[in-house]
């Protein structure tokens, strides 16, 4: 029984999940279908969409991306049709991973956003993630939304500065 492309765009999207300990945006999904030709984008996000209806994906969004983890359903199904899924595509999706890892994790790992406050203050909020431990989570009033945008642009390239600085305060 041939499998259609969907359902196929699904299964690697599961297997991608599941290969990483750590959720994957939009951006990073797309950039392996498209840089390998499986897909289209607007294919690809119709593929999404349609996972995270049925739960198969759990998806969460700071700063206007959306990050994918696989849920239990996902993972379910996952290990049912595993074995549908073509050994080279299999390859490609763990060369990526494991060409793109570091990245990857740290692109995920590091979030930040902001919000108006009942106060009318701007809260940033920061947090860096490694898996399912949070190693800071950080959240500041700030009186301008431009500083706060500031703060979250420039979170990703100062977070482990800013980790390390707080730990060896703290340890004073």
């Amino acid at each position: 029984m041939q499998m259609d492309s969907k359902t196929l765009y699904k299964l690697m999207v599961l297997f991608m999940l599941k290969k990483v300990n750590f959720p994957l945006n939009t951006n990073q999904i797309s950039s392996f279908f498209l840089g390998k030709d499986y897909t289209n984008y607007f294919t690809l996000q119709e593929v999404l969409n349609d996972m995270v209806t049925n739960e198969y994906v759990y998806i969460s969004v700071y700063r206007n991306i959306s990050q994918y983890e696989i849920s239990p359903l996902g993972d379910e199904t996952l290990s049912f049709f595993e074995n549908k899924l073509p050994s080279a595509i299999k390859i490609d999706i763990n060369e990526y991973l494991l060409q793109n890892k570091f990245e990857l994790r740290n692109e995920s790992g590091t979030i930040s956003e902001y919000y108006k406050s009942n106060s009318q203050d701007f809260i940033v909020h920061c947090m860096v993630k490694e898996g399912s431990t949070t190693a800071i989570d950080l959240s500041l009033a700030i009186p301008s939304e431009a500083v706060a945008d500031a703060m979250c642009a420039n979170w990703k390239e100062k977070s482990q500065e800013i980790y390390e600085f707080i730990l060896k305060k703290l340890m004073e």
